[in-house]
């Protein structure tokens, strides 16, 4: 524990810990980044390949591992033993951007911790439980916190030969997503995706059957579509400390998302942006039922109603959790405060604007249409206020810069593959059709 002299993000001989990720996304190399920054330390990363994102790395320390719960704990203690018999015995900080691995590593706490590893995490019963979509919906309503209407559907029956799934009372289209991402980590089927947008009540019925013959027996939501494009979104991380007070608090404007099945829903270019409605929900939801560690919730903005709707809560900082550096606080200080030095810090909220984007500043332009955000996103460019994870002044090897460039072309294959402009405007439209129907609405009623 620290002394009362300490300040927060002080160190004194050395940073005092070891960080260890599991992972190998551009969100783990965002961290180690972060670590970098921070403590100019390097960092751990037990990948289950080695892509671009860590490729080359001269933060990094790769060690790969099986994927399976067994194989992952057996490598982490395997890193655990090597740093011991080297003679650091520091305290290891284990992170992972993927909800399948947290679950894996709160389950198995007790033999990580015994190996010298400190986890971050709420216990292992909530993160199950507020993870899971539906039981995420149910602690909102609790608080008031508004979500999408939304139907449950439970495949724990589905072998029954008399199954019948449940019916949709909101007109489609509608989105179709399983409520816990654990669950539906190992189910395979041809054409499974992230997030399903369903057009038709036919869609879903071909969907529950492949679901259904894939022997997937957990929970998927139907939910309302709230019509616009990526712009109505909106990106919250929050971090709890060991009593349960949250210390950090980072929120952005989503303004692209990814596109591709597998990457779907995950934001591409965000301006951070401090509001503060879906900034105290989502503290208030943390200090409600018990959180520790990072949370990151996806939010939209319905222009229907004008209310924020969240979505969803993720054990984890995020894939994009850059933005909270960029945008002025760095989430590894305030975690290494918390478990590593034991100060008890106060409550800091991210308000740097700075774009953060990982397609091409000329894409992103092309892709928002609103004219205001437009000229913010062409502001922040001319002005150098942008930040690319991957772009490290001390990490920027050739090979590291070939693949940044390669990435940012692929990116623009991608959306003219997944995303074409004609489907970004009909979004456009539907949101500021919606909105013109409540400043209607509004006018009649006074």
């Amino acid at each position: 524990m620290s002394t009362p002299e300490q300040e927060p993000g002080a160190t004194t001989s050395g940073p005092g810990f070891h960080p260890v990720i599991v992972g190998s996304d551009i969100g783990v190399y965002a961290l180690t980044r972060s670590f970098h920054e921070q403590y100019a330390v390097r960092t751990t990363v037990v990948a289950f390949a080695e892509p671009g994102p860590i490729a080359h790395s001269a933060l990094i320390d790769t060690v790969l591992s099986g994927t399976s719960a067994d194989q992952i704990v057996a490598t982490l203690e395997q890193v655990a033993a090597e740093r011991r018999a080297s003679g650091d015995r520091s305290p290891l900080l284990l992170q992972s951007n993927m909800d399948w691995v947290v679950r894996i590593l709160v389950h198995h706490q007790a033999v990580l911790k015994t190996a010298g590893y400190v986890l971050p995490y709420a216990d292992a019963d909530l993160i199950d439980r507020i993870c899971d979509k539906a039981e995420f919906s149910a602690a909102c309503a609790e608080l008031g916190i508004p979500t999408p209407d939304t139907v449950i559907q439970d495949f724990a029956d589905a072998a029954d030969e008399g199954w019948k799934p449940a019916a949709v009372g909101f007109d489609f289209p509608v989105i179709a997503k399983p409520a816990s991402s654990a669950d539906y980590h190992d189910v395979q089927f041809a054409g499974k995706k992230k997030i399903y947008e369903i057009a038709s009540p036919q869609e879903l019925d071909a969907l529950w059957g492949s679901l259904r013959r894939a022997g997937f027996r957990g929970r998927f939501l139907v939910q309302d579509m709230i019509p616009g494009d990526d712009t109505q979104m909106r990106s919250v991380t929050t971090y709890s400390d060991t009593s349960g007070r949250v210390t950090l608090r980072c929120s952005a404007r989503v303004l692209l998302e990814e596109r591709t099945p597998a990457a779907r829903g995950n934001p591409s270019a965000m301006i951070v942006e401090p509001v503060d409605e879906i900034l105290d929900a989502a503290q208030r939801l943390c200090e409600h039922v018990g959180w520790r560690g990072f949370a990151n919730f996806d939010v939209k903005l319905d222009p229907r109603d004008g209310v924020y709707k969240f979505f969803e809560q993720n054990p984890r900082i995020g894939r994009n959790n850059y933005y909270l550096t960029a945008g002025g606080q760095n989430p590894t200080e305030v975690l290494v405060d918390d478990v590593i030095l034991g100060v008890r810090r106060e409550p800091v909220t991210a308000t740097r604007e700075v774009l953060y984007a990982v397609v091409p500043h000329w894409l992103l332009r092309r892709y928002v249409l609103d004219d205001g955000l437009r000229a913010r996103v062409v502001g922040l460019t001319r002005t150098g206020r942008t930040v690319h994870p991957l772009r490290y002044s001390a990490d920027a090897s050739p090979r590291r810069r070939r693949y940044v460039l390669t990435a940012l072309v692929n990116h623009v294959r991608k959306y003219r593959k997944y995303y074409p402009t004609s489907a970004l405007r009909a979004n456009h439209e539907a949101a500021q059709r919606a909105t013109a129907r409540r400043s209607d609405a509004g006018r009649r009623g006074r």
